[in-house]
């Protein structure tokens, strides 16, 4: 599948979970430091096969974006991380000058950079700021649900569990990952992950018991949360800090991760040679990845080059 050009560089990238041709994407000016912003929703079929994909929705916004994240519950609501420290919640039905349609500031004016929706619960998403703590929302009200302190530096990402509804992951400049309980403020456990900052984190979709860290130190970690004195397997290759990792929906124990390396690679991490693929088709940073949960093996990328990639894992993400 052709490749698509987006307006800035590219931080997030999240396969719709209600229509397998829909791509959110969230980009930003001059690398996120200043400028304006722009989520974008892409229909990966709009021109028929063998054509790049096309944009439905286009919204530019006043400050960096980070992150992006569909609604479990409503097929054409999505969610941004936005650089002015708001959170701000789009319905790609409605025209630009109908949009956002709800904008939550509470994060201290410092920057949102994580954004998760509940997938189990549907009703729900979670928020991760650069003022070191998380906040629950729900998408009817005006403010949010809750507060969680207890990191100690930027909160950069945040997970739910696949499995069970209250729990959530956070990942964490402290150099922890800490697992928390919507009813409870404090986190249920804390893990001291890396030696480093730590980026990015997700839940094995069919183990609730296993998580999976990404970290500046080059490295990804595979933890039990029911064992976490020491990880389960660590997957080196990437020769710079590994800014995402996403497990598979479909294959268990299959991990997408992307560098600032330039590179994209599949790892399974139960296995003794864990690398399965490396993918070096960006020409900058790579900040976004997502695996499709309705279309097997179809992962999305996209960098600071501009560039949004879609392309079946074993495949060339370059080939036409």
């Amino acid at each position: 599948m052709p490749a698509f050009k987006a307006p800035a560089p590219g931080f997030a990238v999240r396969f719709s979970p209600f229509h397998e041709n829909r791509l959110l994407a969230a980009a930003s000016q001059h690398f996120g430091l200043v400028g304006n912003g722009h989520l974008l929703v892409l229909d990966l079929a709009a021109g028929g096969p063998g054509a790049a994909p096309a944009p439905v929705f286009s919204f530019p916004t006043s400050d960096a974006l980070f992150d992006c994240a569909w609604s479990e519950s409503h097929e054409s609501l999505c969610a941004a991380a936005s650089g002015d420290g708001s959170v701000r919640l789009f319905d790609a039905a409605l025209p630009p000058a109908q949009n956002p349609v709800r904008l939550l500031r509470e994060h201290a004016r410092r920057e949102v950079h994580g954004l998760d929706w509940n997938p189990v619960r549907r009703d729900a998403f979670v928020s991760a700021s650069w003022d070191d703590t998380l906040k629950l929302w729900s998408p009817d009200r005006p403010a949010s649900v809750r507060t969680f302190r207890g990191h100690e530096y930027c909160v950069y990402a945040a997970a739910w569990s696949a499995r069970h509804p209250d729990v959530f992951a956070s990942a964490s400049g402290d150099r922890t990952a800490r697992v928390w309980d919507v009813r409870d403020p404090a986190p249920t456990l804390v893990i001291p992950a890396h030696d480093h900052e730590v980026l990015s984190l997700d839940w094995d979709k069919y183990d609730p018991s296993i998580l999976a860290t990404a970290s500046v130190d080059k490295s990804i970690r595979v933890w039990d949360v029911r064992s976490p004195r020491a990880p389960l397997a660590q997957l080196a290759g990437h020769g710079y800090a590994v800014k995402r990792v996403r497990f598979s929906p479909h294959r268990q124990g299959m991990i997408m991760s992307c560098s600032y390396d330039m590179t994209v690679c599949m790892w399974d991490y139960r296995a003794e040679d864990a690398l399965l693929a490396r993918y070096a088709h960006h020409t900058e940073f790579v900040a976004g990845i997502d695996m499709s949960v309705l279309v097997e093996g179809l992962l999305a990328s996209a960098g600071w080059d501009e560039m949004i990639y879609v392309w079946p894992f074993g495949t060339d993400p370059r080939a036409v």
